[in-house]
C-alpha cells in the first residue's frame, strides 16, 4: 500500500497576527492558525506529525490566545473519524517542542515520540525570548516532559521507516525537523514551522521565501530554504487553513 498524508483538523486560533508567520510583513492582517496533526499511513503502523495543542482553557489560561476547537476537532474525535486508533500508532514525529505542537502526546500510549536531539537540549533550557513557547517558565511543567521516557532523538538527516525519512531544517528553532514521504503521486514535505503558512514559501516581490516572525537563528532559517529547494518536495506548510482543503496527499 502507498504511503498517504491526512491532515487532521484539532482547533483554530483566530485572529492572529500575519506579521507573526511572515516576517516583517502584513502587520495589520489577522489570519486564523489552523492546528493540524499529520497522520501518515500506509506502512507497518501509521505514524503522526506532531500532536497540536492542549484545550482551549489551557491555552488561554497558559498561552493568552483563543483556541476555537468544537466536538469534532477534539483530537480523539478527528483521530476516530479518520479511522484511527490512537493506540496502533507506533511514531509520533515532533518538528519541533514548541507547546502547539506536542501538547496530546499522552493519546498515544505505544508510540515512539523521535525528535531532533538538538531540538531536546535546547528545550530543556533555551533561551529567555523563547521560554514561553517551551513551557520554561515558573509552575510550568512543559508538555512533551510527561513522554520523556519514550522519547528518541536523532541528529541530522536519517531515514525513519520505508519511504519517510527526517530533515533537519533549523531556523524556527535549533532542532526544527521536517518530514519526508514518498508517496505514489510524489515527494511530499511536511515542513513544521519552517513553513508555516504558504506565503513562506512561494515568497514576494523581496524575498523568494519568507521566514517566520518567530526564529533562532536567520542564518540557519536561510539555508533550510535552500535545503528544502533542493528536496524537489511539494511542501506542506503546518499551520496554513488551505492545507485542510486537501483530505488526502497521495
Amino acid at each position: 500500500m502507498a504511503l498517504t498524508i491526512t491532515p487532521l483538523h484539532v482547533g483554530t486560533m483566530p485572529n492572529f497576527s500575519k506579521a507573526a508567520i511572515t516576517y516583517g510583513r502584513n502587520h495589520a492582517e489577522l489570519v486564523d492558525v489552523a492546528i493540524i496533526m499529520f497522520a501518515i499511513r500506509g506502512g507497518d503502523h501509521t505514524v503522526i506529525v506532531d500532536t497540536g495543542t492542549g484545550s482551549p482553557d489551557d491555552v488561554r489560561a497558559k498561552h493568552g490566545f483563543t483556541l476555537v476547537r468544537p466536538p469534532e476537532q477534539e483530537p480523539l474525535a478527528a483521530l476516530e473519524r479518520a479511522g484511527i486508533d490512537p493506540a496502533d500508532v507506533g511514531t509520533v514525529v515532533h518538528t519541533h517542542l514548541h507547546w502547539d505542537h506536542c501538547s496530546n502526546n499522552h493519546l498515544f500510549p505505544n508510540a515512539r515520540f523521535v525528535v531532533q536531539q538538538s531540538e531536546l537540549q535546547y528545550a530543556v533550557d533555551p533561551m529567555p525570548p523563547n521560554r514561553a513557547t517551551y513551557e520554561r517558565r515558573p509552575g510550568m511543567v512543559p508538555v512533551w516532559m510527561p513522554s520523556i521516557g519514550s522519547i528518541e532523538t536523532v541528529s541530522g538527516d536519517v531515514p525513519l521507516l520505508p519511504g519517510i525519512s527526517l530533515v533537519h531544517l533549523p531556523g524556527h528553532s535549533p532542532g526544527s525537523q521536517g518530514v519526508v514521504v514518498e508517496a505514489a503521486g510524489g515527494r511530499y514535505l511536511v515542513a513544521g514551522d519552517c513553513i508555516t503558512y504558504h506565503d513562506n514559501w512561494t515568497g514576494d516581490e523581496r524575498l523568494a521565501h519568507i521566514p517566520t516572525g518567530g526564529l533562532t537563528s536567520m542564518y540557519d532559517f536561510m539555508d533550510s530554504f535552500e535545503k528544502i529547494e533542493r528536496l524537489d518536495c511539494q511542501v506542506i506548510p503546518s499551520h496554513d487553513p488551505r492545507v485542510l482543503d486537501v483530505e488526502v496527499y497521495a
